[in-house]
């Protein structure tokens, strides 16, 4: 028997379920609604066509064959009916209708539906400051704004910008100003970190040494006040509650919220944060309406907590569950680990499951293990250090997340993935120590990244590595008065150290070579915590074992080492990337 489904929404999630139903069910009549007149494009993919890596906006709503997806795509190869610029005014859940408007002419219509799916997406914040309508302000809402910024710096109208908002679109919005436009760029961020909530302070700070060093300038902890009026009703430039940056060109990337009016007022379920509740099988309150995408709330598979997981990724993959379940073929979504990986410039950042920071705010008993080997085997022309950090329960031994940073290449895209599908399945120390990676010497180490991370994991749950914390070791060395009896004990070669030695003084750092440790122990202090550093850690906990074998039991090892501070931007450190 034919059916009439109605889609709202035709961005991500929509499309994916008109195309999947009417390949389950041929004979159904399937149909598409949209606001706007640009439809199924990869939103993701805006910085990428701002920066001009994307040469023309079509390639964002083209298909793999190059079709464009517009309304004559869908209806003649998908046999799906499309109507954009129609705005869902209201759902009559009784009589099964939903009134439309068609905004070239004003007229309203009522439609019926057999079953209804909610792909609404997201609306982008805008702040409630003075000037935020002035002509030159954007948000990243649609891609009609990112074809307007696109034209405007291609006409060079655009000389300065300020990006409002350290997320990943702010991130990859600022790289994509400065990179191939060359525009003097500034990233302002009310929290004293990027990427805030997402990845732990450490991890922040090593991107943000990294956008300064490309000339990006990163202004964490400010709050932008106002917009600067040039007189004329162009920006001119951004206040915030510490200085006054100049820009022809603002972009307010500070979140989104989920578009969830429609059902709010037609009475279906809806967090207090605004996103439509659905059950595994992406049904609403109302068991004929689906909802899927940017709109929903999904669950967490590390808290078990509600979660909002914004990324076009998910929404193809619920958009395709709610179609299987409306067609009468179940299916459930499970939740989310909330994976993400973003390029800026030169390096690469992702995460996946939750950072060492919430994990302790979820109640936890939380540590890290945190690392820095080669992405590939060492002897590989071109291999470089990733850094890797493990957050588990001590209690348990499960894995509740992975965080990396290092070159851009596929290092940290492989190791995210692999513990996406652990960290999902409840996996522990043990499941990632003995994790199956595929080797070779120019993709990985014969003892892979992840395995080692694990393996520290270990040693630190079994009482076998003592570490101190990186956030109370940069204290220190801040203000070592504040740990008086602390010194650090270099395990690089002397030569590697003596800078150290000269700016601290032999009584807070000391040599002492790794491969003479069981020569000269005699030399280490007996009344001092030594804190052991070396490049990654490695060889500080080889050296921790000789020594608590034979009674010296007063150290802690830097896990990760220099080549973590290196790439921190921390002011004491003079070297290159370790």
């Amino acid at each position: 028997m034919s059916r009439k489904v109605i889609i709202i929404g035709a961005v991500a999630a929509g499309p994916k379920a008109a195309c999947r139903l009417k390949r389950l069910q041929p004979d159904w009549h399937i149909l598409m609604l949209d606001q706007d007149s640009l439809i199924s494009y990869g939103g993701c993919g805006i910085p990428y066509y701002v920066s001009g890596d994307v040469s023309d906006e079509s390639e964002l709503r083209s298909t793999s064959f190059h079709m464009v997806r517009d309304k004559r795509f869908f209806e003649d190869a998908k046999g799906v009916e499309v109507r954009t610029r129609t705005r869902a005014l209201a759902i009559d859940r009784n009589q099964k209708e939903v009134r439309v408007q068609y905004l070239d002419t004003g007229q309203e219509e009522d439609l019926r539906y057999d079953t209804l799916l909610l792909a609404t997406g997201a609306q982008p914040f805008e702040l409630p400051i003075p000037g935020a309508q002035l002509d030159g302000v954007f948000t990243i809402s649609d891609l009609h704004k990112a074809i307007e910024i696109r034209k405007r710096i291609a006409a060079g109208k655009v000389s300065r910008a300020v990006v409002i908002g350290g997320g990943a679109i702010g991130i990859e919005m600022a790289e994509a100003l400065t990179d191939l436009w060359g525009i003097e760029t500034s990233l302002v961020e009310l929290e004293p970190r990027l990427l805030p909530g997402a990845v732990d302070s450490h991890f922040a700070a090593m991107l943000k040494q990294h956008l300064e060093e490309k000339d990006v300038r990163v202004f964490t902890g400010e709050s932008a006040l106002s917009m600067i009026d040039n007189g004329s009703g162009n920006v001119a430039g951004v206040q915030t509650n510490m200085r006054s940056l100049e820009a022809d060109l603002v972009i307010m990337a500070v979140g989104v919220r989920p578009s969830s009016e429609l059902a709010r007022a037609a009475g279906l379920d809806v967090t207090s944060w605004g996103a439509i509740k659905v059950n595994q099988r992406l049904q609403t309150s109302d068991p004929n309406i689906y909802a899927a995408g940017d709109c929903i709330a999904t669950t967490s598979l590390v808290t078990r907590r509600e979660t909002y997981a914004p990324l076009g990724s998910l929404a193809n993959r619920q958009g395709r569950i709610a179609a299987d379940n409306i067609a009468g073929h179940p299916a459930v979504f499970k939740g989310v680990c909330n994976s993400f990986i973003m390029k800026a410039f030169d390096r690469c950042i992702g995460a996946t499951g939750i950072s060492y920071e919430a994990a302790l705010f979820e109640g936890f008993d939380a540590d890290y293990a945190l690392t820095s080997p080669s992405d590939r085997a060492h002897f590989f022309p071109g291999q470089a250090v990733v850094i890797l950090q493990l957050v588990f329960d001590r209690k348990s031994r499960r894995i509740l997340g992975l965080q990396a940073f290092g070159n851009m290449n596929d290092s940290i895209s492989a190791r995210v993935d692999a513990a996406a599908a652990l960290i999902a399945e409840g996996g522990t120390i043990e499941d990632f120590g003995t994790l199956e990676m595929a080797y070779a010497p120019p993709f990985a180490a014969a003892i892979d990244s992840i395995n080692a991370a694990a393996y520290v994991a270990e040693n630190m749950c079994d009482n076998r590595l003592r570490r101190v914390h990186l956030n109370h070791f940069l204290r220190w060395v801040d203000n070592m008065a504040c740990e008086p009896n602390w010194v650090v004990v270099d395990l690089r070669h002397p030569k590697e150290a003596e800078p150290y030695i000269e700016r601290f003084g032999a009584a807070h750092w000391m040599s002492l070579p790794y491969e003479q440790m069981r020569n000269i122990h005699e030399q280490l202090p007996t009344d001092k915590n030594c804190i052991l550093v070396c490049n990654a850690g490695t060889r500080s906990y080889e050296v921790q074992v000789f020594l608590d074998a034979i009674g010296k039991k007063n150290t802690q090892v830097l896990c990760g080492g220099l080549n973590v501070i290196s790439r921190m931007g921390v002011s004491w450190y003079g070297g290159k990337e370790a």
